[in-house]
């Protein structure tokens, strides 16, 4: 147990909507299962919705005759939603409590699913926006009722969080093609068929939302109010610059290792695995990462660890695409979902109490898909400019320097703090 989460445990940190950490003592047992599987229900849904529209993007630009720009669009939307709701969450949270906030982020992708099933260009979009919307407030919220409620477990927790953030990527990516061939439907009854996840955890998480806690009323004035001078701390904008770096590499990669490696004498079919094949594994290391980082070694460590893995998978792309392919997809997925697990620690663990988790969760996501959104256009710019992958792969490297710059200073033992008295 770290220092930070035994701190937590002592002081009874108050969450954003002013509730103490639950107490989970005999006979809760049952009440501590239900809060994981919600937390777990939760986590699936912030990413298939989404996911799921890249394989299907040849079928909606035919039936649609969207442009390159226009599908471009319809994946940058809910990055760029990620980044710009980010800073809104924490004050839903305050406003309605955390797992009310929750329980509104599902009703949001769950509205946003049927939206899309609309036969209109419009709805398509729209959809896609209330979609990131709740998302992005799932996004900035979850990494605090994990702080709140399990204290002793940040680590391990936060592993299952990211784990389950891979596998339902992964599953969106390699299952929504087989499903189509498998059911004969079109592409919007499969993307509503993604939804189906959300109205579950809407169904899980509606007995959390009912949940009351009795609190100080001191307690309450303080979380209610929110976190003074965060952006200009050092030690925010390293978790921040972590955290951006990191998801512009991710994105960035994903958006354009299916065509370097097609591009390498790969088929389509085999390209396209290779990036589901990187997310399998992502699994793994996004729940190894920040338990290692807990338990067995210094987080700066793992950190440094994960930045080489993904720099290695890096450079057998940039020497030898296809020689190896399944050896550069392991070592990237590895190195990319410790990234991002260790990213969403770092959220939990340089914050004193879940109400500090909530708005550092919010500036790192606000700052940091932001980032990620331009990572995909600059490595496809780079491409067409030079007329082949050396030059943006040799900027994913040096982005990856500076990622593991900024995740060694993120990893320090110590803790932002708040300038200036809570009320006004």
């Amino acid at each position: 147990m770290t220092p930070e989460t035994t701190a937590a445990a002592a002081s009874h940190p108050v969450s954003s909507a002013g509730t103490r950490p639950r107490r989970h003592g005999a006979g809760g047992g049952r009440a501590v299962w239900m809060t994981v599987a919600g937390i777990v229900l939760l986590a699936l849904n912030l990413r298939p919705a989404l996911v799921a529209v890249s394989p299907l993007t040849p079928a909606i630009g035919r039936e649609a005759g969207l442009s390159s720009p226009s599908i471009s669009l319809l994946t940058s939307l809910p990055l760029l939603c990620f980044g710009l709701l980010a800073p809104v969450s924490p004050r839903l949270g305050r406003r309605l409590g955390m797992e009310r906030a929750l329980l509104v982020a599902m009703a949001l992708v769950v509205a946003g699913t049927a939206i899309r099933l609309l036969p209109h260009m419009g709805a398509l979009f729209g959809g896609t926006v209330v979609i990131g919307a709740g998302i992005a407030i799932g996004n900035v919220l979850l990494p605090g009722l994990i702080k709140r409620d399990f204290p002793h477990r940040v680590g391990s927790m936060m592993g299952v969080y990211s784990m389950t953030l891979f596998a339902g990527a992964a599953a969106a990516a390699g299952l929504t093609v087989p499903l189509q061939h498998l059911s004969g439907l079109g592409w919007r009854a499969l993307l509503a068929c993604w939804g189906a996840l959300a109205v579950l955890a809407l169904v899980v998480w509606l007995p959390q939302s009912r949940s009351r806690h009795r609190v100080s009323s001191r307690a309450a004035a303080e979380a209610a109010h929110p976190v003074r001078g965060l952006w200009r701390q050092p030690l925010a904008w390293h978790v921040a610059a972590f955290m951006g770096l990191q998801s512009l590499t991710y994105y960035a990669a994903a958006a354009w290792i299916p065509t370097l490696l097609k591009s390498a004498g790969l088929s389509q079919g085999a390209a396209g695995w290779m990036l589901s094949f990187s997310s399998l594994l992502g699994i793994a290391g996004s729940f190894l990462a920040p338990v290692l980082a807990e338990r067995r070694m210094p987080a700066a460590r793992v950190t440094v660890v994960s930045t080489l893995l993904c720099a290695a998978g890096i450079t057998g792309l940039l020497v030898a695409p296809a020689g190896a392919p399944y050896g550069w997809m392991l070592l990237l997925g590895l190195g990319q979902g410790g990234a991002i697990s260790l990213a969403m620690l770092f959220i939990v663990q340089r914050a004193p109490d879940t109400r500090h988790v909530a708005q550092l969760s919010s500036m790192a996501q606000c700052f940091g898909y932001i980032l990620a959104a331009c990572g995909p256009l600059a490595l496809g710019t780079l491409h067409d400019a030079t007329g082949s992958w050396t030059v943006p792969l040799l900027a994913l490297l040096a982005l990856l320097a500076a990622q593991g710059v900024f995740g060694v200073l993120a990893a320090r033992d110590r803790h932002v703090r708040e300038s200036g008295p809570v009320h006004p």
